[in-house]
């Protein structure tokens, strides 16, 4: 009897936890496959403020009560919002004055708010918003729905100071998005939308920090983009001395910077499949000038070869820097030149680098048979670059514009562009006579390189 009631009291206690923890469960928290973050900044006076807006899904280590139904517990979840607050928001964004790290912003405010909320739209309505009461302990909201609003105020030395920001938040989900606006003191606002941690970015930056970010950008991109790296050795196996080169360096250079710059401005093509498009054409320029590496490249003819397929990488250096151009802040036409500096000293980097080993190497095979394995190598690897983009280019469906005034609109920029690009090629036509050395007409392919 006694051993019964034992058990009959074990279970009680076992059915009163439950229950207990039954009627006030906690929010179980997966990291999310994606979120949207927005960041509000304007610095007015002695302070800077800042209102972030984070889904409440993305806070993980902190238990969220919830009342039935999985509805969570606005009264409750209150004296946790600073704390989350803190962990995710506060200690993920850190602040620079003038270069100057910033102390850790208070936490002035931090509320609740329902997915259909659309305060942070303006910074008028966002601030009024989360410094206003909290949302009414009767209202249902699943708490996967809910959004975290928070404010931020830095004390600074003036709101015309230079401010920088390094967001850390991509640990929030699997693909964080992040949409800064920094109000600018009485001269508008800029948008900045990017993925991940993008590192360091000026709010405002002066044209020599736009211009040193540019620079940076372009050396960088030509050295990790191995299809420009492979299309350069191709330019190079051929013709190792510097007469030769220069020609065919300079027509390269001059057509990406033209088609880089037009793309800028509007003037390519903005449809879907044109991006497939350029990387496939890429891949068939590297093919290209590797076969004709095998069966003798012509001085004379590879200055052309190089303009013509400078254009196309050109729109392929433009397809990268469109997400970027966002960071250049009001100097746009300073940070595409910079960016074309950046990407001519990666390639002076990367000649300087491959003309002696190609020296060295070919002191020790024969040249010819040097070339020919080089090339094949390169042309092996483009052959593959082509047949996988050439299938995801298939993917896209082309369709013929209509006849209306957008189609001759786009048209008239395209024969700008046309007219641009023929222009350049005259220059670079009487730059290569006078640059060439004079030859016979008749004078055989290149086997021993223009030397």
């Amino acid at each position: 009897m006694h051993l019964r009631i034992s058990r009959l009291g074990f279970t009680a206690a076992c059915v009163a936890v439950l229950s207990a923890f039954g009627h006030a469960p906690l929010a179980a928290h997966n990291v999310p496959a994606r979120t949207a973050v927005r960041i509000l900044v304007k610095p007015e006076g002695g302070t800077l403020r800042m209102l972030v807006r984070v889904p409440l899904e993305a806070i993980r280590d902190v238990d969220f009560p919830l009342r039935d139904a999985g509805f969570l517990d606005l009264v409750r979840v209150r004296p946790l919002l600073g704390d989350a607050a803190q962990l995710w928001i506060a200690d993920a964004v850190e602040l620079q004055e003038n270069g100057r790290t910033l102390e850790h912003g208070r936490i002035a405010a931090a509320l609740v708010s329902l997915p259909s909320d659309r305060s942070f739209e303006t910074w008028e309505a966002a601030l009024g918003h989360v410094t206003g009461p909290p949302l009414p302990p009767g209202i249902e909201i699943v708490w996967q729905q809910a959004m975290l609003d928070v404010l931020l105020e830095f004390p600074i030395q003036s709101d015309r100071s230079d401010f920088s920001i390094l967001p850390t938040l991509a640990r929030l989900s699997q693909r964080t998005t992040t949409v800064v606006r920094f109000q600018l003191p009485g001269r508008g606002e800029r948008a900045f939308q990017f993925t991940g941690d993008p590192g360091l970015i000026r709010l405002d930056p002066r044209w020599h920090q736009a211009a040193l970010r540019f620079v940076k950008l372009g050396f960088l991109h030509i050295l990790d983009g191995i299809d420009h790296l492979l299309f350069i050795l191709c330019l190079v196996i051929p013709f190792r001395k510097l007469r030769p080169l220069i020609a065919i360096v300079t027509s390269f250079t001059v057509a990406h910077s033209v088609t880089l710059i037009a793309a800028t401005l509007g003037l390519a093509p903005s449809a879907l499949w044109f991006a497939p498009l350029i990387e496939t054409l890429i891949a068939i320029s590297i093919l290209y000038m590797a076969f004709e590496n095998i069966v003798g490249a012509r001085l004379e003819r590879r200055w052309v070869l190089a303009f013509g397929f400078g254009l196309v990488h050109g729109f392929g250096f433009s397809l990268f820097l469109r997400d970027s151009l966002q960071f250049a802040g009001a100097h746009l036409a300073t940070s595409l030149l910079a960016f074309n500096l950046g990407v001519e000293l990666g390639q002076l980097l990367v000649v300087a680098l491959a003309v002696p080993v190609l020296v060295w190497l070919f002191r020790r095979v024969p040249e010819r048979i040097g070339i020919v394995l080089l090339s094949a190598l390169v042309a092996h690897t483009a052959w593959h670059w082509m047949a996988d983009r050439a299938s995801t280019l298939r993917q896209y469906r082309f369709e013929w514009p209509a006849l209306d005034k957008a189609f001759l609109a786009a048209a008239m920029r395209g024969l700008m562009l046309l007219l641009i690009v023929l222009g350049f090629g005259w220059l670079m036509l009487g730059l290569s006579r006078r640059l060439a050395p004079q030859r016979q007409a008749n004078e055989p392919a290149v086997g021993a390189g223009s030397r």
